[in-house]
Order: structure tokens, then C-alpha cells, then sequence
């Protein structure tokens, strides 16, 4: 397995979490001491020396904690991925690929009109609606909670095939801005803006 997944990803990804000193996580140890302890020469130097090494030692213990919760993975991410056969894919931010793990998580049931809503939520951050038209076998999801197209689109449609009955068919529709949604709004905020942002602007 060197070079694969195991090697590869998982230990490279923790070492790169490692690069640093220690000097950042030093924990103060001579507080948990009477101060006629903590002044003594040798003691405080003991305290100091071994303050980097406990502090360090610290950081390490959350940041694997952190790895057992999809929401807080990091480099832990790949075991997850592993966990759920999602192909990992490292040019992808973390946010990213949590998106996908916690979509594939909740596609694990069988495939109903709400399971596609929360999936095709996890990747946009805002609420979705499907529509269905079951004489044409054919669905809608519609993006109402983001305005303009979601990103990370291509990795839902992914995850989107892989969850629906395959004799199903389906359609996106986003939502933008228009010019009704900008009546309160004043020229000075808008003025230094494209009309590309201003269609996905939110509050508009």
C-alpha cells in the first residue's frame, strides 16, 4: 500500500499538520505548583523544558479528537472518504470535502424526495426544493435558500447519481436576483457592484 491512500494521504496529510515548533503550544506547567517549587532553579527549568513537550503534546490530542467528527476533520478526512468510498480529492478545501462525506451520509437510506432535499443541502447551504413529476419520471431541484448556482456542483451531481433511482431524470433550477428585490436598495451599495454579483447578491 506505500504510495496509496493509507501511506499516501493519511500520513503525509498528518505530518504536514505537524510543521512547526513547539514553542506556540507551551503549556504552563509551574502554576500547578506552589510558587516555593516553581522558583527554584532546577524545577523551573524542568517546568520550562517540559512545558513544550506537554503543550505540544496537548494540540496533538484535539487535533486527533477533532478528526473522529466529519465537521472538524482535517487530515482525518481521507479516512472518512475511505470509510464512505468517496474518491479523495485533495484540491478540494476541507469545507468541501466535508460537504460531500456528510452528503453521502445522509444517502445512505433509501432514496425519498426529502432525502435528495437534505443531500442537495449539504452542498449548497440553503434550502432546496424537489419537485416532482412522476408521470415523466423527471424531478427539479431547486435551489431556494443560495442564490445563483451552488458551488461545488459538479461533486452533487456526483453524489446525486449515485442516490436516485436510475430511471429518473432531472433538471436544476437556481435562484437570482431581480430587479423587484432591489427597490429598498440604495445606488451607493450597489454602484461598486457587477451585475454578476448583484444577482447573487444576498438580503437582495
Amino acid at each position: 500500500m506505500y504510495g496509496k491512500t493509507r501511506y499516501g494521504l493519511v500520513q503525509y496529510a498528518q505530518e504536514s499538520e505537524d510543521i512547526g515548533t513547539t514553542e506556540k503550544f507551551f503549556a504552563d506547567l509551574s502554576r500547578y505548583v506552589p510558587s516555593f517549587l516553581s522558583e527554584l532553579l532546577e524545577l523551573k527549568e524542568l517546568y520550562q523544558a517540559e512545558g513544550y513537550e506537554v503543550g505540544y503534546l496537548q494540540n496533538n490530542l484535539r487535533n486527533l479528537f477533532d478528526q473522529c467528527f466529519i465537521v472538524t476533520a482535517t487530515w482525518g478526512l481521507v479516512l472518512w472518504e475511505e470509510m464512505y468510498e468517496i474518491t479523495t480529492n485533495l484540491s478540494l478545501s476541507y469545507e468541501q470535502r466535508r460537504e460531500i462525506v456528510m452528503a453521502k451520509l445522509r444517502g445512505q437510506s433509501t432514496t425519498t424526495k426529502q432525502m435528495i432535499e437534505d443531500t442537495a443541502a449539504a452542498f449548497s447551504g440553503g434550502e432546496v426544493q424537489v419537485i416532482e413529476d412522476n408521470q415523466k419520471y423527471h424531478f427539479i431541484v431547486r435551489f431556494v435558500g443560495i442564490k445563483g448556482i451552488p458551488r461545488n456542483m459538479q461533486a452533487f451531481i456526483e453524489m446525486l447519481e449515485t442516490v436516485k433511482p436510475a430511471h429518473m431524470s432531472y433538471s436544476f433550477e437556481y435562484t437570482y436576483t431581480v430587479w423587484e428585490d432591489l427597490k429598498a436598495k440604495m445606488w451607493r451599495e450597489l454602484k461598486t457592484k457587477t451585475w454578476g454579483q448583484v444577482k447573487v447578491m444576498k438580503g437582495a
